[in-house]
């Protein structure tokens, strides 16, 4: 049996020692629904707290590689996993192929197990070694493990607990407005940020951090955001955002979300159309109807909220597009 706490296995003096850490959870849900919500890293964003952004770089028969964006306490870590993929067994085995410092390794399993009363149990294994076995790297990396795997079961649960109405309250909706400019011009709008306040009517105040990512040639950003609704009446929120200047995309995580919604991802995509370009805002939203219900009243229904969430978001995000649109045709009108 795997140790609930972190323990060293294994080791020399010349390598790193390996630790191992198992969390478990218990899930009121037939165990082929989790092993599907773990399976399908399309939906990670939405289903687990940490995770920013997912790419699958390569698949073939059940084995992935995937490239991971997720929170690790105040950072935002980036590295490149390999899974194998076994539904018969419901397992996923995983392992960084690149990792990110101070972690010097990292792999695991995702274990779902059927109980008797048509449930689940999942296991969650982490094996970890830190870069020159620095003990404040040891201390830092299991504690963001206990932390994001703590976080993550809980979300599991309560996505598998949703059933089939999940589909009602997790919806996606697109804006687009077609531009006569570059696509650089776009991008570089939509990248600055922390020039909001003064180019767009409905964002009253940003601080904006910015690093570096781990890799992919992205940047991150951290976004703490105040905007202005029709009323005057002021909404703050925390995001992350993902940065690719040369796909002229950026992807984006709510890290702070309003009460009617449990979780709110979307990306801003610039691509070639006709002489021009065509931008697109993209939301993902997952609705709380425990927040719905406080919001808007306990008649409320998801369709109704949907729709107001539907409006007030894509309303801001054609303002920022068409903003975006003035900026870019105006360079491009320029001798």
């Amino acid at each position: 049996m795997v140790p609930n706490s972190a323990t060293a296995v294994a080791g020399t003096a010349e390598a790193p020692r390996t630790r191992v850490t198992e969390h478990t959870v218990v899930v009121g849900a037939p165990a082929d629904t989790v092993y599907g919500l773990v399976a399908d890293v399309s939906a990670w964003p939405q289903v687990f707290g940490p995770t920013v952004h997912v790419e699958v770089l390569k698949e073939e028969s059940d084995e992935q590689l995937l490239r991971i964006w997720a929170t690790a306490g105040d950072q935002v870590r980036s590295w490149t996993s390999h899974r194998i993929l076994n539904a018969r067994t419901r397992t996923v085995s995983f392992r960084q192929v690149v990792s990110a410092h101070p972690v010097a390794s990292m792999g695991g399993e995702w274990r779902i197990e059927s109980d008797d009363d048509g449930g689940s149990r999942v296991v969650l294994l982490h094996d970890y070694t830190a870069v020159d076995d620095d003990p404040e790297a040891v201390a830092l990396i299991e504690q963001a493990i206990d932390r994001n795997s703590r976080a993550e079961l809980a979300a599991l649960r309560n996505s598998a607990e949703a059933g089939p109405g999940e589909d009602e309250i997790r919806f996606t909706f697109s804006d687009s407005v077609d531009i006569d400019g570059s696509a650089e011009d776009v991008f570089a709008f939509l990248d600055r940020a922390d020039l909001w306040p003064a180019r767009l009517p409905h964002v009253a105040r940003i601080d904006l951090a910015e690093a570096p990512s781990d890799g992919g040639g992205s940047t991150v950003q951290r976004m703490d955001m105040d905007t202005r609704s029709p009323d005057g009446s002021l909404h703050n929120t925390m995001s992350v955002r993902v940065c690719f200047p040369d796909r002229h995309t950026i992807v984006y995580k709510q890290l702070r979300v309003p009460v009617v919604m449990s979780g709110h991802t979307g990306r801003w995509v610039i691509e070639p159309h006709g002489k021009g370009v065509r931008a697109t805002s993209w939301h993902t939203v997952t609705l709380d109807p425990e927040g719905v219900r406080r919001l808007l009243g306990p008649r409320a229904t998801l369709a109704e909220a949907r729709a107001k969430v539907r409006q007030a978001l894509g309303a801001n995000s054609t303002t920022t597009l068409r903003h975006a649109k003035q900026f870019a045709e105006n360079l491009h009108a320029r001798p």
